[in-house]
């Protein structure tokens, strides 16, 4: 897949009770390396927020800081590379409708982090 590819990190995050809630951060730092790992040619963007700012960038993954919601941070990208294309991981049904507005394909959490 080419494009970009925007991953909402507390919805998937929260796709595996893997113990997240104890360390928000420690598991968006888990996602992003797995995210890292994953190769390929897709831009990939790992939308943080709350307790998971400051998870710094990796080569392969630009971790973007929510500076308020991340949902509404996450709308914003989907319209900024609505030319590129891109899809966003999420499950969240709402998130999904407002980013296909802008022409985003939706995939869920497996997508990116099969169930442990």
């Amino acid at each position: 897949m080419t494009g970009v590819l925007i991953v909402d990190a507390a919805n998937v995050v929260g796709s595996v009770p893997d113990g997240w809630w104890r360390d928000r951060r420690g598991a968006a730092v888990r996602l992003r390396d797995l995210l890292a790992g994953r190769g390929g040619d897709e831009e990939i963007i790992l939308v943080v927020e709350g307790a998971a700012r400051g998870v710094e960038s990796v080569p392969g993954v630009r971790v973007d800081p929510a500076p308020g919601s991340g949902d509404d941070r996450i709308v914003e990208l989907a319209a900024a590379y609505a030319q590129r294309g891109c899809v966003v991981v999420t499950a969240d049904r709402e998130l999904r409708e407002r980013v296909r507005a802008y022409g985003a394909q939706c995939v869920g959490p497996r997508a990116v982090r099969p169930a442990d």
